[in-house]
């Protein structure tokens, strides 16, 4: 019988380090891009590549609404246009 997956609680999310998860990331493109790899490596390093890369684009999507939180209560600077 399969356990259930666990949700992620706010403290859990919130030990998530942007900066650590770039470095991991620029290791990963590193090694793969060495050649050095098996398939079956390589293919797993692009699996932790692409979860890292989610959580880093959550984590910048977060860090923009702040920031547009922070921009709409002062009421001094213009919106932020993501198209851009």
């Amino acid at each position: 019988m399969t356990q259930p997956k666990k949700e992620k609680t706010a403290s859990q999310e919130s030990d998530f380090d942007f900066e650590q998860a770039i470095e991991e990331l620029e290791n990963l493109v590193s090694m793969m891009e060495d050649g050095e790899l098996s398939l079956e490596n390589s293919l797993k390093s692009f699996e932790e590549g692409i979860k890292l890369t989610r959580k880093c684009q959550t984590e910048l999507n977060n860090a923009e609404k702040r920031v547009q939180v922070l921009i709409n209560e002062k009421g001094d600077t213009e919106e932020l246009d993501p198209s851009t």
